[in-house]
């Protein structure tokens, strides 16, 4: 039987041999070493296999980033969705800042219930007034808008023949609310930005990123591998951006272009998200658009409790977006990009690597009682 070490695989069996060596008061080796026989490893294999895995493990968690090589940035042009706010108008900055010729597609105008508003983000880069830096609108849902995005890009490329380094599907919107308070409008609406933008926007772009061999970046999330009661929404969006990414990464194998998905945790308090008089109107809009059986079987109180928790999420996660950017630097950067950069704090890397492991049952208790 061949033993193959993967990152989920190491993970459970320290988790399990931790366990057992609470539970039976065995020693982590002897643990260990029950674990490998009940999986049916040779009692030969079984001391070798745990230094393996501990030495995996170890690698793994311990060992700074393995170096992979930078590419110069001078001549590079990149187009980012979604730079009115947030991680995009950030990026855009930032980008710019190190030296890439950058195309900042900006919706300009306010946008449902989360953002107050837009921002200046358009205006203040359009003001840098720089021929590295181009700003124009771009709605990501709008097929229009979407085909004039496109000439617009190829009529400031330095050289079409040479295509666009790179993509970054940025733009998003997120939402909460238990499924039978949730209208299939609002599930269309967060899928046409979160998914069908991003595939809107690949397929459009794909031709030029193709001559260059060059970059789609996607920023996904935690969420896309895991599910959390009241997020389906904005979880259904991510998962398909991680289908999308993985196909279409080994599609472009043959054509030398790198597909990367950013798996974002929680960045809520960095990117304003979410503010407390937004959530409010969802609430008040959930309560108004409930029918009447809803409204008797669950009453009010369950809606009032989420809008209290979601309220209290306002202001926590990271604080900061030099993470996000750093990922996708890299990823435009690296010889070797990973295809996906995990984001998050330590805790809810934690919960997402146990929840993503733990049977479906146990994982459902932990989130509904």
């Amino acid at each position: 039987m061949g033993f193959r070490v993967t990152r989920a695989r190491a993970v459970l069996l320290v988790l399990l041999s931790l366990g057992l060596t609470l539970a039976l008061g065995l020693g982590l080796p002897e643990a260990l070493k029950l674990l490998f026989r009940f999986l049916g490893f040779p009692s030969d294999s079984v001391s070798h296999g745990i230094v393996l895995l501990y030495l995996v493990f170890m690698l793994w968690v311990a060992m700074p980033t393995v170096p992979r090589g930078t590419l110069p940035v001078e001549g590079k042009e990149v187009l980012i969705t979604g730079c009115d706010t947030g991680f995009g108008f950030a990026l855009a900055k930032h980008l710019h800042k190190l030296g890439f010729t950058v195309f900042a597609g900006c919706l300009l105008k306010p946008f449902v219930y989360f953002q107050d508003k837009n921002g200046n983000g358009a205006e203040e880069l359009q003001g840098m007034q720089s021929d590295r830096m181009h700003v124009f609108q771009l709605n990501v849902c709008n097929e229009e808008e979407v085909g004039k995005a496109l000439e617009f890009v190829k009529q400031r490329l330095e050289n079409t023949e040479k295509g666009l380094w790179g993509v970054v599907n940025n733009a998003g919107i997120s939402t909460f609310g238990d499924v039978e308070f949730t209208t299939l409008d609002k599930y269309k609406e967060v899928m046409d930005v979160n998914l069908w933008g991003t595939v809107r926007i690949t397929k459009a772009f794909l031709p030029l990123i193709r001559r260059a061999k060059g970059r789609v970046v996607c920023v996904g999330s935690t969420l896309g591998r895991m599910c959390k009661p009241s997020r389906s929404c904005y979880s259904i969006s991510k998962i398909g951006i991680e289908a999308f990414t993985g196909c279409l990464r080994q599609e472009m194998y043959q054509w030398g272009v790198k597909v990367i998905n950013i798996e974002a945790g929680n960045f809520i308090a960095a990117t304003e998200l979410f503010t407390k008089e937004g959530v409010e109107r969802r609430g008040e809009e959930m309560w108004e658009e409930a029918s009447d059986i809803l409204r008797a079987d669950y009453g009010k109180t369950p809606l009032v409790q989420q809008v209290t928790r979601m309220k209290s999420i306002v202001g926590c996660g990271a604080k900061e977006k030099t993470d996000v950017l750093n990922a996708i630097t890299d990823a435009l950067r690296s010889k070797y990009p990973y295809t996906r950069y995990i984001l998050t704090d330590t805790y809810s890397w934690i919960e997402f690597q146990i929840m993503s492991l733990l049977p479906t049952a146990i994982a459902d208790w932990i989130y509904i009682s």
